[in-house]
């Protein structure tokens, strides 16, 4: 059978005007027009394309890169907002429609949202919603403490930024954690800091333990490689001074000096510290 809305491995039947033919094992056939038809194409071989359905709801193939997989969750910028819902650009020729019983707060043409794709059994379309969380769950969690995720931040809140761990859980990262410039729609590497009562999900943006002093050692060695040998940061700098220009603590800051000095890498000065050359 042919996926709606995810890439799938299909053989090339034939060339016909209009395009190539592609089937699947169980002999259903998808169109590839000929606009996304290359020279390397050919019968009996088999390409990789993405399925969905054109504007007169027929399946279709392309080339094209979605933004976006069915069940998965992304940040898409609306294009046009009509009586029927709003349109998301989501790189595709046909817009990602979403309904609006679907959307949390009437879209507007030009904002971008956190949504879900997944696919209308009633109607057999692609459709996004706003209504995100409703696809997560933290019922049964597939991480565990120190884990490395890969993070989709979705909303600010009055502790942090909610995130959609992994495209399954969400979890929070709380604002005494963030270090750097975080904004709605990024995605980011992120580590599991702990797992609290009710399955709720604390994120850290930065490694755990040992191996993150060792990491903001490492950043601080090269920034002082490149800035010709010092940087005038030191114990007495404030945090302000040190997350702007290091994107990190200054308890880790001073962690990550402590051991620089300690390994006889660097010298601590009034005015900053130095590379040992």
């Amino acid at each position: 059978m042919l996926f709606l809305g995810k890439y799938n491995e299909l053989t090339i039947e034939r060339l016909t005007s209009v395009g190539l033919y592609l089937s699947e094992p169980e002999g259903a056939e998808v169109l590839l027009p000929n606009k996304y038809v290359t020279e390397d194409m050919q019968v009996g071989e088999t390409t990789r394309v993405f399925v969905y359905k054109d504007s007169e709801d027929r399946p279709v193939a392309t080339t094209q890169t979605p933004k976006l997989l069915r069940n998965e969750f992304g940040y898409l910028a609306v294009k046009e907002v009509n009586s029927y819902g709003a349109f998301l650009d989501w790189g595709l020729e046909k817009d990602l429609f979403v309904p609006y019983s679907e959307q949390v707060t009437p879209m507007r043409a030009g904002e971008s949202y956190i949504v879900f794709l997944y696919l209308d059994r009633r109607t057999d379309r692609l459709l996004a919603t706003a209504k995100w969380r409703q696809n997560l769950d933290n019922e049964r969690l597939l991480v565990q403490e120190g884990d490395e995720v890969e993070l989709l931040v979705a909303e600010r809140t009055d502790l942090g930024y909610n995130v959609i761990i992994n495209n399954y859980h969400i979890g929070l990262v709380f604002y005494n954690d963030v270090f750097k410039k975080v904004t709605v729609g990024q995605r980011t590497t992120g580590y599991v800091r702990t797992i609290r009562d009710g399955n709720k999900i604390d994120v850290s943006l930065e490694k755990i333990g040992y191996e993150k002093t060792e990491g903001h050692a490492d950043r601080i060695y090269e920034l002082l490689k490149s800035n010709g040998g010092f940087l005038a940061l030191n114990d007495t700098s404030s945090p302000e001074e040190i997350e702007r220009a290091l994107e990190m603590s200054k308890k880790n800051f001073k962690k990550a000096i402590g051991g620089l000095y300690k390994k006889g890498v660097i010298t601590l000065e009034q005015e900053g510290i130095r590379l040992v050359r």
